[in-house]
């Protein structure tokens, strides 16, 4: 039986991102070479695609036998079994932000074995700050474990929620946000987990796909926070879904609001 060496991999994905953090802070100063995926929103430039071959070649040549999910094309296809070490990608989240203002971005990395939850990482590129960790380990933010958040209510606090979501009252979110101290939306799934995290927020709500919500997962369950779906149930981690991650108690506010729709 092989044991993987989780301290080796802690210590080459923190090497990693301090790369990644240089290329991303390079990519800000550089003249971007932009397209559009979904729509005119759904931006993906040549720093997405360049900082996602760099993690998969590490993490390739590092660890043989690895396989990926990566946003931006990068993904082996058997997937499906989750069998051995399975790394989930999102080298740029936040694209938009990342092109219009320069701020308010993120790069995440997740780290699955045989199923199970192991290691997630969110690096706030801007504020040079990665935060990390797992259900073994404990969540940090650098080398400081990250203190336990209040079990808030709903009308306690400030909840980010997906823009579209809010214009289009989905799922009776107008309500949910009203119920709230007040509405933040920042167009970053690694932002938003990260002000969960640390308590900035009570509430994140958006639709995620795999890459957006995989790292954020494993930190928000480590630390003692809710992440399902807005219908309250299990979140497969290759599937996108609109997930709703939270304190325990603002989680049963927030769902039981949208089921009032």
């Amino acid at each position: 039986m092989v044991v993987t060496d989780w301290q080796k991999i802690n210590a080459s994905v923190q090497a990693w991102f301090k790369e990644v953090r240089c290329q991303l802070l390079a990519g800000c100063e550089a003249k971007l070479q932009v397209a559009k995926k979904s729509g005119r929103t759904d931006l993906v430039t040549n720093i997405d695609k360049q900082v996602e071959k760099y993690l998969v070649t590490q993490i390739k040549q590092t660890f043989p036998g690895s396989r990926v999910l990566g946003e931006e094309g990068d993904r082996d296809q058997d997937l499906a079994t989750y069998q051995g070490l399975v790394w989930i990608i999102d080298p740029l989240d936040g694209t938009l932000n990342f092109v219009k203002q320069k701020d308010h971005f993120a790069s995440m990395l997740a780290v699955y074995e045989n199923g199970h939850e192991k290691l997630g990482y969110i690096l706030d590129v801007i504020n040079d700050k990665l935060y990390w960790g797992g259900p073994e380990s404990g969540v940090f933010c650098n080398t400081a474990r990250l203190p336990k958040v209040p079990d808030l209510f709903l009308d306690q606090g400030l909840l980010d929620v997906s823009g579209r979501m809010l214009i289009r009252n989905y799922r009776n979110v107008a309500q949910v946000a009203e119920k709230s101290m007040g509405i933040r939306v920042y167009g970053s799934a690694g932002i938003g987990f990260i002000h969960v995290l640390t308590g900035k927020t009570v509430g994140y709500c958006s639709h995620l796909h795999p890459w957006d919500h995989a790292a954020g997962k494993i930190l928000a369950k480590a630390h003692g926070l809710s992440v399902k779906s807005i219908d309250d149930n299990e979140l497969d981690v290759l599937s996108s879904n609109d997930v709703l991650v939270a304190t325990k108690n603002a989680k049963n506010d927030i769902i039981k609001l949208m089921r009032k729709r």
